[in-house]
């Protein structure tokens, strides 16, 4: 029964390591809130008007304008907030944007489709290195579907910087 219980501990142990991901604390200034500039492909996390950190980023495929549609590959534009953070993101770790909203989803249902979803701040922005030439390669740092892209090592301290709730303002 000892060595029963000694393996099944072993494989709790060995499971639990290879899906726990470190998230470092983080004690510093609170981010009040998250400034992307997406024609300079900067992101910037604020304690009110200082910056605290800044990123380089990856957008949407086709990242001019704003977000209007599902498949448009736009990222979005306006203010939106942190809504979900996800700590299994098949992109490392991931920050949910609360796109669509009202105006978003009235805009697509005008005109028949649907706005799409599932924007997030994630990781992997290194992916872009691993993609084979010829599947959807025909760009150099914009490769997403519309999400804001980062490596996986700024994904970490972003992720343990940010709350649910911290509002996000894209600009062009």
């Amino acid at each position: 029964m000892a060595r029963i219980l000694g393996i099944l501990g072993l494989i709790l142990v060995i499971g639990g390591a290879s899906i726990a991901k470190t998230i470092p604390e983080y004690n510093g200034e609170p981010v009040t809130a998250i400034v992307v500039h997406k024609k300079a492909r900067m992101m910037y996390l604020m304690h009110d008007d200082r910056v605290l950190r800044s990123y380089s980023v990856g957008l949407g495929f086709a990242p001019a304008g704003h977000k209007k549609i599902e498949g448009d590959g736009k990222t979005p534009e306006g203010r939106y907030v942190i809504d979900r953070k996800n700590p299994n993101s098949k992109f490392h770790l991931s920050l949910g944007i609360s796109y669509p909203n009202a105006a978003d989803r009235s805009y697509a249902n005008s005109i028949g489709k649907s706005p799409g979803g599932d924007i997030f701040i994630h990781g992997n922005q290194d992916l872009k290195h691993r993609i084979k030439q010829g599947w959807r390669y025909f760009f150099d740092r914009d490769w997403t579907a519309g999400c804001i892209a980062v490596t996986d090592a700024e994904m970490t301290e972003i992720y343990s910087m940010i709350g649910i709730g911290t509002p996000i303002f894209i600009q062009r």
